[in-house]
């Protein structure tokens, strides 16, 4: 099983145990602290200490994108417990694996099926642009 597979069935699992596909919803029944802040360049990040695991997001984020955010340092929480993560807002490609999977993560979260065919007409840059991430995530989804 690839990469893509195994983060499209981790998220579906998630979002069975917990009931809901909302990020926010998700993270506050796994007892991951959320906090919103002005983060700089940063749209958000995720951080392990202690045996505790926190989100913060930059508080000037806001709409789809603030899921997409949201649910990419999830993506984290889970896949990555013990690694410090820091999401840029400059949208561009990641060339890290980490970062790689956490915005599949996101994008199998909040780009569902039934808004992928309620919004047909979207292309993979009108997407990327709705949720501030980039084209090749939100082509990998569509795939």
């Amino acid at each position: 099983m690839g990469d893509k597979e195994r983060i499209k069935r981790l998220v579906a699992y998630y979002i069975r145990l917990c009931g809901t596909a909302d990020p926010f919803k998700i993270a506050r029944q796994l007892k991951i602290e959320v906090q919103f802040g002005p983060l700089g360049e940063y749209a958000g990040c995720y951080l392990f200490a202690k045996n505790h695991r926190c989100i913060f997001i930059n508080n000037c984020i806001e709409g789809p994108e603030l899921l997409f955010v949201m649910a990419h340092e999830l993506g984290h929480a889970i896949m990555h417990r013990k690694q410090n993560c820091y999401f840029l807002r400059n949208y561009t490609y990641l060339n890290s694996r980490v970062e790689r999977e956490a915005n599949l993560f996101s994008a199998f979260m909040v780009i569902t099926n039934d808004f992928i065919t309620e919004h047909s007409n979207y292309s993979s840059n009108d997407i990327a642009e709705l949720y501030g991430c980039d084209y090749y995530t939100v082509e990998s989804r569509l795939r």
